[in-house]
């Protein structure tokens, strides 16, 4: 069994700071609309809910530099 780190903190209403152990990013948005969230490993990640089980969620990283 692993032990896993996560923590949300509500900085302002519709933002949200993120924590686990291996990122951090921020959520923008609020529930029921649109949410964009960065990630401090680059990934970004647009989201919105829509009635029922359904939803859309796009991901993008960027590129890593060597």
């Amino acid at each position: 069994m692993t032990i896993t780190f996560r923590k949300s903190i509500r900085v302002f209403p519709g933002v949200t700071l993120n924590l686990n152990a291996k990122s951090v990013s921020f959520t923008f948005g609020f529930r029921g609309g649109p949410r964009h969230t960065f990630s401090s490993t680059g990934r970004r990640t647009s989201s919105i809910d829509l009635p029922g089980p359904f939803g859309w969620r796009h991901n993008h990283r960027r590129n890593r530099r060597r």
